[in-house]
């Protein structure tokens, strides 16, 4: 996970733009046609500046696209244009978020309390946002104290999620003690988010990476796999959390050939998401390929991935599972 970003995505406020308008945008989102939605999101602000919505919109595809300015300037329209919609400072503490992991600089910190300051507010706003909550949360365990970090504010929050989503405050809490190097403890919690979870895939997921990141290659494995078969029983199969397994498994040189597999799933599926979308695993997928020799099969997903979105440039990815 970045230090300053977790992605999961509310939408709680529909402004202004015409529900005809707005729904092809959230499509659009959903199944990663980034030119589509900035085509759209651009007529309609032509025609109406002032719609907070539309902005909000289009701060997300630049999310998607990792444009963090452009992302930054669009959130920071749509607080300034609806400054009580709790989403949009979610949204606009997620593009600070990025760009301050993106610059690596005495800069990041303070971005980095503009990160606090949006999702603290995300939540004065809306008390029972689960994403809000689980940001706020794991940015106070990520976070130095110079910054507004802190084990006992993440703790807060995990009683918070408590009483709105259990698996989350479980995971929540696997964090901190993972910061704190209470590994049997961090396993504990992560566990218990899988017994919690309404969506046990992601879960799992969140298991695997954890044992990723201790090394520990069979439990991990043996995670990610119960994540797949969970994955494969839910009511809408072969989602997003297969992109996450095969980030897993990609980030630390284990099984190509099982995260080329996850990747075509979640591609041939109606069940996109937002938060993986098909140009951003289509480029993954297209690293996949390349370092398995498959350099024409690697070449027809780049290229696939740059119709949908023609201004994403992504950036090489972490070695290290986040």
């Amino acid at each position: 996970m970045a230090v300053l970003c977790v992605l999961q995505a509310p939408a709680a406020h529909t402004a202004s733009i015409p529900s005809n308008a707005l729904e092809p945008v959230t499509a659009d989102l959903a199944l990663g046609r980034a030119s589509d939605a900035i085509s759209r999101l651009s007529s309609s602000l032509a025609a109406d500046p002032g719609d907070a919505e539309a902005h909000n919109l289009l701060c997300r595809v630049y999310y998607q696209e990792e444009r963090w300015d452009d992302a930054i300037h669009a959130c920071e329209t749509a607080v300034q244009l609806a400054p009580l919609d709790s989403g949009y400072h979610l949204w606009l503490g997620r593009a600070y978020g990025e760009k301050a992991d993106s610059i690596h600089s005495i800069k990041a910190y303070g971005l980095a309390k503009k990160v606090r300051s949006e999702f603290e507010r995300a939540v004065q706003l809306e008390s029972g946002s689960v994403d809000a909550l689980s940001d706020l949360g794991e940015f106070y365990t990520a976070a130095p104290g110079i910054v507004g970090g802190g084990k006992k504010k993440a703790q807060d929050v995990a009683h918070a999620l408590d009483q709105y989503e259990p698996a989350q405050a479980d995971q929540l809490r696997g964090h901190l003690a993972e910061k704190d190097k209470n590994y049997l403890l961090a396993e504990t919690e992560f566990k218990a988010a899988v017994e919690a979870s309404k969506q046990p895939a992601n879960a799992w997921m969140a298991l695997a990476s954890f044992y990723s990141r201790r090394q520990q290659w069979d439990q991990m494995l043996e995670a990610l796999r119960a994540g797949i078969d969970a994955d494969a029983k839910a009511a809408s199969p072969h989602g997003p959390a297969l992109v996450d397994g095969a980030t897993i498994l990609s980030r630390n040189n284990q099984e190509p050939q099982l995260a080329i597999q996850l990747l075509r799933l979640y591609l041939a599926s109606p069940n996109k998401s937002a938060d993986s979308p098909a140009f951003q695993v289509q480029a993954q997928l297209s690293r996949l390929l390349d370092q398995q020799g498959d350099h024409a099969g690697a070449r027809q997903q780049i290229e696939a991935a740059a119709a949908l979105a023609r201004e994403y440039h992504p950036t090489p990815r972490k070695a290290v599972s986040q």
